[in-house]
């Protein structure tokens, strides 16, 4: 059975170009930072071994959405040239998303059709917020009209709350470290992701832009467990959208594992969203191909069910 996975993670450090993204890479374990900036035959052996026969590659959170200006237009830049160069010695093996520079919207779009023409990217991979600031806002619809005109996805990947949140929700009666975890893998980073998508939605972005089609990770990080509820709460009576939230969430989202190999969410999210818009995914190298490759294969669906989350519902919606 073939599998493509779609969260899968690179790291792209070069001194002049980010001295932040050097300076986060310093959290991680040597190991996890070999693995993140390697993009050859290491990566290749590790996916062959635990049955992988295709990443999609996005620079790992927090990206370039930390960075303005300039200095956010190049990053992007350079790292997308360093992931094609990857994606040109394997192109079998390896896909891209592409980083933008989400602080200059205009530059961001013109840099996504720049990656999906020259190099053939599937899509974006954006890291949460840009400095507070969240897709909702007809700042950034840019970015979002290029995609629909490209048909490509975005992919909204989890990041830190803005400070303010974390100050306010996550800091409380317990360590330091306690306060970061919660914000960060704990809960806060996938209810931020959770969040996000549903501003976009309220904005009325998916009328503006109806082909949009958005990819969230970890069984879509909380969503499918509120769709009932937001849909006899913020009904289109009261939104004055076009159709109900949970009809976008079924037609303008996709879904993936991204390390979340836990069945009683899965079947959450399989029983509200159907196996059409769930895909695979494994978030290397912080979660395991062999673990998440295991987990697919154990699911209690049908094989033509599992075949679409494994591969063809990704070769669909990437053109792969």
């Amino acid at each position: 059975m073939r599998t493509i996975a779609l969260e899968e993670h690179f790291a792209y450090a070069a001194k002049g170009v980010s001295g932040q993204e050097l300076s986060r890479l310093g959290r991680f374990s040597p190991q996890v930072v070999g693995r993140l900036r390697e993009l050859g035959e290491h990566r290749i052996a590790e996916m062959d071994k635990a049955g992988i026969d295709v990443q999609v590659l996005s620079l790992n959170s927090p990206g370039v959405q930390r960075l303005g200006g300039a200095g956010a237009v190049a990053f992007a830049k350079a790292s997308n040239d360093h992931l094609a160069e990857a994606v040109r010695r394997h192109p079998k093996r390896l896909a891209g998303f592409a980083a933008l520079p989400t602080s200059s919207p205009k530059r961001a779009a013109e840099e996504l059709q720049r990656t999906v023409r020259e190099f053939g990217f599937k899509g974006a991979a954006i890291n949460g917020h840009t400095g507070g600031r969240y897709l909702d806002e007809k700042f950034f619809w840019p970015i979002l009209e290029r995609a629909e005109e490209l048909r490509v996805p975005i992919y909204i990947h989890p990041t830190i709350p803005p400070a303010p949140v974390v100050k306010a929700y996550y800091s409380g009666n317990h360590p330091q470290e306690v306060t970061q975890l919660f914000a960060m893998a704990g809960w806060g980073w996938h209810i931020e992701t959770a969040v996000h998508v549903l501003r976009l939605i309220l904005s009325g972005a998916m009328d503006k832009f109806p082909d949009l089609q958005v990819v969230v990770g970890h069984l879509g990080e909380g969503l499918p467990f509120m769709i009932e509820r937001l849909d006899s709460v913020l009904s289109p009576s009261t939104t004055k959208l076009e159709r109900p939230i949970g009809r976008y969430l079924r037609e303008n989202v996709y879904y993936t594992f991204s390390g979340f190999n836990y069945l009683p969410v899965f079947l959450s999210l399989f029983l509200e969203v159907g196996a059409d818009r769930i895909m695979f995914s494994a978030d290397y190298p912080f979660g395991s191909m062999a673990k998440a490759r295991e987990f697919l294969e154990k699911l209690p669906v049908s094989p033509g069910e599992r075949e679409r989350i494994a591969h063809s519902n990704a070769e669909r919606l990437l053109r792969l």
